[in-house]
């Protein structure tokens, strides 16, 4: 089995199968992204975030359904806490889209953060980029939460939205979090609560009183998921998006930084492991270990001259 061509004809198998290569950095995994790379940058990736139990995985399931009736495929990434302890992530959201696993255009896929900072796996752009790869028109990537250390998710998306719902009393925090900032499309979701109104407002407010906002204002769209009210909306708002995006030149730009944020990351995480692989073989290291443990030298000096025996 080939699995780079199987994965280029859309095989969910091979779709599977190289995710969990790259997932588990198997050894295969740098030739395969390596030859599925030049068929990548077609898709259009859907970043949704926003504080637990906003209805993030209602709100992906509907509108990768109101997708698929304009006859795209929908790749969807869903990012799950991983748990400390065991190591092993929740990973529910596949089951809350238990009826999309049936569809044949719909790849779902769900991944662990593994403490990863963000809320965002490090793998997850690298499946992104596969499932592009496999023809997916329309790509989800829905994170964990929403907070100061999460904003993450503009990073590997075109457009995001940040789902908000009234009534859960952190609503002016959420806004002052940062997401003000990383939203493109606000959904307040479960519109049909008390509140609405009042949450409509204050990201209004919000919105004003924000001066960096030259060529887009992102618009505030309503919907109550679990009755698939207003996701048509909400996919017209996202299509306006992109519209931007592409007469403004933008989407250009986004892509340019996303890519020089990919190359630095993955230049940081190679120079990181061969650092350290050179460090801490030999035996060396543990004398090290010891000689601070008695106090006969600092970690501080010891690293820096560990660097500087690196770097000579």
């Amino acid at each position: 089995m080939n699995i780079v061509e199987d994965v280029l004809a859309g095989s969910k198998r091979a779709l599977a199968r190289a995710i969990t290569a790259v997932e588990n950095e198997y050894d295969e995994a740098a030739e395969i992204m390596q030859k599925l790379y030049p068929h990548t940058g077609k898709a259009h990736v859907i970043g949704i975030t926003g504080p637990p139990g906003a209805g993030k995985s209602t709100l992906t399931d509907k509108l990768a359904k109101e997708y698929r009736l304009q006859g795209k495929t929908v790749g969807i990434i869903a990012v799950d806490p991983t748990s400390p302890f065991s190591g092993g992530a929740i990973l529910g959201d596949r089951i809350r889209m238990n009826e999309l696993t049936l569809d044949e255009g719909v790849f779902i896929r769900s991944m662990g953060t593994r403490g990863s900072l963000g809320g965002l796996s490090r793998k997850t752009a690298e499946a992104a980029k596969i499932m592009d790869a496999a023809g997916k028109d329309v790509i989800f990537i829905e994170t964990v939460g929403v907070g100061q250390s999460e904003v993450d998710v503009i990073k590997a998306t075109d457009t995001t939205i940040v789902v908000l719902v009234p009534g859960l009393g952190d609503d002016i925090q959420a806004i002052k979090a940062g997401i003000l900032e990383i939203a493109d499309i606000f959904a307040i979701n479960k519109a049909d609560r008390d509140g609405v109104e009042r949450l409509n407002n204050e990201i209004e407010m919000m919105l004003e009183l924000n001066q960096n906002m030259v060529d887009w204002r992102p618009p505030v769209q309503r919907t109550v998921a679990s009755k698939g009210e207003g996701i048509a909306e909400l996919i017209g708002a996202v299509k306006d998006h992109i519209t931007h995006l592409q007469q403004s030149g933008q989407l250009a730009v986004r892509r340019t930084e996303r890519t020089k944020n990919e190359l630095l990351a993955l230049l940081d995480e190679q120079i990181g492991r061969h650092v350290l692989r050179q460090i801490t073989t030999g035996g060396n290291f543990d004398k090290l270990v010891t000689s601070v443990e008695k106090r006969e030298q600092d970690p501080y000096t010891v690293v820096a001259e560990l660097l500087r025996q690196m770097l000579r």
